[in-house]
């Protein structure tokens, strides 16, 4: 694999991340208000409000994994997002409204003045943990991308990393936040349409862009929708409709790292425009990027790929044990891959003969040489997973990287790297922010603190959030004991959401049911999702509608079972 020693490449990538954490730095000093640190000026327009929402989902995650979860699986993850629409809509209809009119700093302020304050600190709790956990997931992300570039160890990569970000979002709260991510989406997009052009003039010059869709399409890498009713199949469109919908609409409706982000709008309208623009350009983006990953399965047809992707493990077991199973894997391997480009070529010339026969056959025996890889490619994680059981099963986060360093010209590679860390800055910055805001809010001012200055909450927000940090960093040295990155953040989604929404929907829809009846719903409902999370093999997209038909269901059997006493403490009209 190449490595990034050119100085162009320093240059774009440190010039581009450099520059824009240190103008949100000083276009966000000296600010002592606690509003502002927290929700920003709220002069923001309907632009800068779509940009910050869509920067918080779309981490480094997103543009390192999900590549690689197109090269390996195809379109299909795509379904994923098929309920982000809808929850959009809905939550600037019923959740915006509210927020903005009840003028809270967190999500979780709602709850204890509709419920009760252990149903407040119960939201805040459960976000808290969820996002806390996930923070050091979207730390771990890039740090595999600078571990690869610059040949560090992984775990000093981490913190190196990680104590970057956490200087920058202390040092400028949520303002900081918003006003940096316009320029870091600004760099994502460049950095992933020049990736995408590059690797159309990179494929063979005699292979169309047609030629390449017919390849993709023939290992089964176009298949973005399955209509199929099994609820073992991750994802399907009914999973994806209906527990994605879920899913986005806790995720965007009531997480505070969201939440946050359209609070500072400069209007209601344009806090609505800024999440409507997510909600019409979130599945062209991820259809995109798991294009891309598809488009790399093509070229990796052409260009003979790595055995494992994450060849730092692959070079150091090889020469520490496991050399000579990996070197006849390998060896067997080149055999395969090159037979399967003879193949290739001889369907796709027979698809331009018009000879249907031949064509099918030779497609036939191209996808069986595929399988053969892809139980080579196993047998080599095996391999090393034996030898280290610490090392990931699942290379295909180091899919798209590998492309990177090793096809794509000086100064396009520095870019991209750009493009993973600004996005990594991006998410994290958000996270950090909204754990350090609902910590404080919701728990050192509620419970500890309540009458003490502005500037002693603005510095209690900052302690807190490089606490969380911490705690992310600390998380974020065992991630590699995660699945593909992009789907273990959904997961981990998935097991909390679905109950932080019932709560919320109750809070809504449900006036008869009062604090303590949702409260210990709530607790039951998470315990069941737990439990069904470790005992069944359904999607988890499912654990989202569970959880919260579970909370809700829970909630009026136990307010029916307690009697009219247990009223809520208020109830906001919902709009």
């Amino acid at each position: 694999m190449g490595v990034l020693v050119n100085l162009l490449d320093y240059l774009v990538l440190l010039g581009t991340m450099v520059g824009i954490a240190a103008y949100g730095m000083w276009r966000t000093r000296g600010r002592n208000s606690l509003s502002a640190y927290l929700k920003g000026s709220q002069t923001a327009g309907w632009g800068t409000i779509g940009l910050s929402v869509m920067a918080t989902q779309a981490s480094a995650i997103t543009f390192m994994s999900t590549p690689g979860q197109g090269y390996e699986s195809g379109l299909g993850f795509v379904q994923n997002y098929f309920g982000v629409p809808l929850a959009l809509i809905l939550v600037a209809a019923i959740f915006l409204p509210l927020y903005r009119r009840l003028d809270v700093y967190t999500a979780y302020e709602f709850l204890g003045r509709r419920f009760d304050a252990k149903t407040r600190l119960l939201g805040a709790a459960l976000f808290l943990l969820q996002r806390g956990l996930a923070a050091g997931i979207t730390i771990y992300a890039p740090a595999i991308i600078l571990s690869t570039v610059f040949g560090w160890r992984l775990d000093v990569t981490i913190v190196l990393s990680g104590l970057l970000v956490i200087a920058y979002t202390v040092a400028g709260g949520s303002e900081a936040v918003n006003l940096t991510q316009k320029y870091q989406m600004a760099v994502i997009f460049g950095g992933m349409v020049t990736a995408f052009i590059v690797l159309l003039i990179k494929l063979p010059s005699w292979l169309t862009l047609t030629d390449a869709l017919t390849v993709a399409g023939g290992f089964k890498k176009l298949e973005a929708v399955d209509f199929s009713l099994d609820v073992h199949r991750r994802y399907t469109i009914w999973s994806g409709m209906l527990g994605g919908l879920f899913l986005s609409l806790s995720y965007f409706g009531t997480d505070q790292s969201q939440v946050q982000r359209y609070l500072h709008g400069a209007s209601l309208r344009e806090s609505r425009l800024g999440l409507m623009f997510n909600g019409v350009c979130k599945i062209p983006m991820q259809f995109f990027i798991l294009l891309l990953g598809v488009l790399v399965f093509v070229f990796y047809q052409f260009e003979r790929p790595p055995v494992y992707f994450n060849e730092a493990a692959w070079n150091y077991q090889a020469r520490h044990g496991a050399g000579a199973q990996l070197h006849a894997i390998e060896s067997d391997f080149a055999a395969v891959h090159a037979r399967k480009q003879r193949l290739i070529r001889a369907w796709l010339d027979a698809k331009h003969a018009g000879d249907e026969p031949a064509e099918a056959a030779s497609r036939a025996a191209a996808q069986a040489a595929q399988a053969r890889s892809d139980v080579l490619r196993a047998d080599a994680r095996a391999v090393i997973q034996r030898a280290d059981p610490q090392t990931s099963a699942n290379d295909a986060d180091y899919v798209f990287i590998t492309f990177v360093l090793d096809h794509l010209p000086h100064g396009v590679i520095g870019l991209l790297v750009a493009v993973i860390f600004a996005a990594a800055l991006s998410s994290k910055a958000s996270e950090l922010n909204a754990l350090g805001s609902t910590t404080t809010v919701d728990f050192y001012r509620h419970m500890l603190q309540r009458e003490a200055s502005d500037a002693h909450y603005v510095a209690a927000s900052k302690w807190f959030t490089a606490l969380w940090g911490v705690v992310a960093l600390a998380f974020a040295l065992f991630a590699h004991l995660v699945e593909n990155l992009i789907q273990a953040v959904n997961i981990l989604g998935s097991i909390f959401y679905g109950v932080v929404l019932g709560l919320f929907l109750v809070a809504f829809f449900f006036r008869r049911v009062g604090g303590t009846a949702v409260f210990w719903a709530a607790l039951s409902a998470q315990t069941l999702v737990f439990v069904l999370y470790f005992t069944l093999t359904i999607s988890y997209l499912w654990y989202n509608l569970i959880g919260c038909a579970a909370c809700v269901l829970f909630g009026l059997i136990l307010q029916a079972l307690k009697g009219p006493d247990d009223q809520p403490a208020e109830a906001p009209a919902t709009p």
